[in-house]
Parts: C-alpha cells; sequence; structure tokens
C-alpha cells in the first residue's frame, strides 16, 4: 500500500468521524522522548476532547506495523528529534500507507539539518549567520579565526537546543565540540549574536504572529524552552507592521525551500542591524504548556484543541492509494 500526495492541499474537516481511527505517536527513543511525551499526550487529551478517536502510540515499546494491525486510518505525529522529526517514521508511514501530520520524508529530514537548511535558506534570499564546521580539534583556530568569539557550537541534527554550547574563550571550545561531538559527528559554529530572537509558526502555508523571546539563561536552551518560569514571550512581538509582515515572508519562504509542509516554526535571530537571520526550522514543534506554536495560534483566536484538529487536517495531503 502506498500514498498519494496532494502538494498544497488544505482540507478542513467538520466531523470528527471523517479522521477515523487516530494514533498519536509519541515518546520515542530521541533525546528529546520527555518532552514528546508531554507534547503527545497534550495532543491526545485535545483530540479526544474534540470527539476523535484517538489514542497514544509509543514506537520504543512497539512496532509501527501495529499500526496496521490495529487498523489506524491516520497518525499524529508528536516525536521530536532524530527518529521522529529527520524523515525516519515519515517513510516508514509511506512504506505502511498510513496517511501523517506535517512534513514529508524530505522537508523532515532537510529541516532536521541546520546545516543544510541554512544553505537551502540562503539560496533563496533569507539571511542567515556565518558558519564554521568543525570536524575536530584541526578546525577550531580557523573557526575562532573566521567568527570571533564569542560563538555558539552547535550539533547539527538535534532539537530543542540539546547539545548547544556558548563559547567565550579559545580554551573552552574544545570541551563545547566534544558536548556535540557526542550526540552525532557534524558539529559546528556560529558567531554568537546579541540581538532579540523570534519565533514564526507555520500552519497550512500561512505565517502566524511572530513571538519575541527573552531568558535569563545564556541563550534559549532546554531549560528554558520546556520547565523556566522566567522565560517571557511577547506576542504580538512589538515589531512594526511592515517588519512583522517580512518576518512572516521569510518564514513561509524558508519552509517552502526546505520542503516541509503542513505546519512547523521557524526561528530567528536578529543581528545588530534588524536583520532576521534564519536560525532553524522545526517541523515537529513542541506542544506543551510552554509552547509556542499554541502560543502564536491563540493570538488569532485558534485554541490549542482547535490547532491540534487543523493539524490533523495536514493528514490528508496524503491520501491511501
Amino acid at each position: 500500500m502506498k500514498l498519494d500526495h496532494h502538494a498544497g492541499r488544505h482540507t478542513e474537516v467538520t466531523e470528527a468521524v471523517a479522521f477515523g481511527r487516530v494514533a498519536v505517536l509519541l515518546g520515542g527513543s530521541s533525546t528529546e522522548r520527555e518532552i514528546s511525551l508531554l507534547s503527545g499526550n497534550a495532543v491526545l487529551a485535545a483530540l479526544q476532547r474534540r470527539g476523535v478517536d484517538a489514542h497514544a502510540f509509543d514506537p520504543r515499546e512497539r512496532p509501527l506495523t501495529d499500526l496496521l494491525g490495529e487498523r489506524f486510518d491516520r497518525v499524529w505525529i508528536a516525536l521530536h528529534g532524530p527518529g521522529g522529526e529527520d524523515g525516519t517514521v515519515q517513510g516508514a508511514l509511506e512504506c505502511l500507507g498510513i496517511p501523517y501530520t506535517g512534513s514529508g520524508v524530505l522537508g523532515s529530514a532537510v529541516c532536521m539539518d541546520k546545516l543544510r537548511t541554512k544553505r537551502l535558506a540562503a539560496a533563496v534570499g533569507v539571511g542567515t549567520a556565518d558558519y564554521a564546521v568543525l570536524r575536530g580539534p584541526a578546525d577550531f583556530a580557523g573557526a575562532i579565526r573566521q567568527l570571533g568569539l564569542p560563538l555558539i557550537v552547535k550539533p547539527a541534527t538535534q532539537g530543542s537546543s540539546v547539545g548547544m554550547s556558548k563559547v567565550e574563550r579559545a580554551e573552552d571550545l574544545p570541551a563545547a565540540w566534544q558536548a556535540a561531538a557526542s550526540l552525532e559527528p557534524v558539529v559546528f559554529a556560529e558567531p554568537w549574536i546579541t540581538g532579540a530572537e523570534y519565533t514564526v509558526a507555520i500552519l497550512k502555508g500561512r505565517a502566524l504572529p511572530s513571538i519575541r523571546i527573552e531568558t535569563p539563561k545564556v541563550f534559549y536552551d532546554y531549560e528554558a524552552k520546556y520547565f523556566r518560569s522566567d522565560t517571557r514571550y511577547f506576542c504580538p512581538s512589538g515589531l512594526a507592521a511592515d517588519a512583522e509582515a517580512r518576518l512572516g515572508a521569510l518564514a513561509v519562504t524558508a519552509v517552502d525551500a526546505c520542503g516541509a509542509s503542513g505546519w512547523g516554526r521557524a526561528d530567528f535571530m536578529m543581528d545588530a542591524r534588524g536583520r532576521p537571520l534564519l536560525l532553524e526550522i522545526n517541523t515537529v514543534p513542541g506542544m506543551t504548556d510552554h509552547s509556542l506554536v499554541p502560543m502564536a495560534a491563540r493570538a488569532i483566536g485558534i485554541d490549542f484543541d482547535e490547532l491540534v484538529w487543523r493539524v490533523l487536517e495536514t493528514s490528508f495531503a496524503r491520501t491511501r492509494r
């Protein structure tokens, strides 16, 4: 069984029964399992409140082929990080012929890789920070000459700021590189940007209102994203109308260039000149009580349950052949 894809199709569903039996994929085996469980359970509860026949399904605990045996009609993917957000589970669902939410194999794989996201975004005119790939200690001195200090070191394919470190002194770079390289082999550095951080949620090809983020942490890391109560969010973000429109257009352009679809979130930093620089694209953003896509949706009158419903509608971009 295979899936047919309908590019640009935005189905609107009015009755819960039209979704059939829905599996919410949650948990998984990545470093973001804890957050995926929070997101997935919130999504599951929202679907059930709206009358959808939805059930939790943790692929760490059981094989995906059980989705066929239990006759699920579609899947709401709430898996974060490698294995769930990188095209892997999307490819498995393609093979099983089960429609799923959000981006397909290509868009998921590209956006999970921050380096390739940067290169594609730059190719379509979306600004992104300079960078240097760190293959090992031989690259450290050159990266510092190129980027200066301070800088930030990142693994290329982790989400939720996992493995990222700020480096203020040259002697701290080896430890930062090791922290990132322990998670995956592709590591890179960017200059430290001191401007404001913004995020733009995308839903069915439309940019939602941007959010400005302020954190007392060194940067907006895993703890600040999900567990701190002193991280501040501003929506509306305070941008002038033309700057808001431009940021939304850049987000949509970058998402499209990377092959993503359905829903997601593009993160930006403003440089010293006020120029938006793309950091990354998230194809399965968090859906917890601290999460940003629900916050942006609320700003235009879409509550959490309605947002979850609309994301599930994106699964109709794929139908069983």
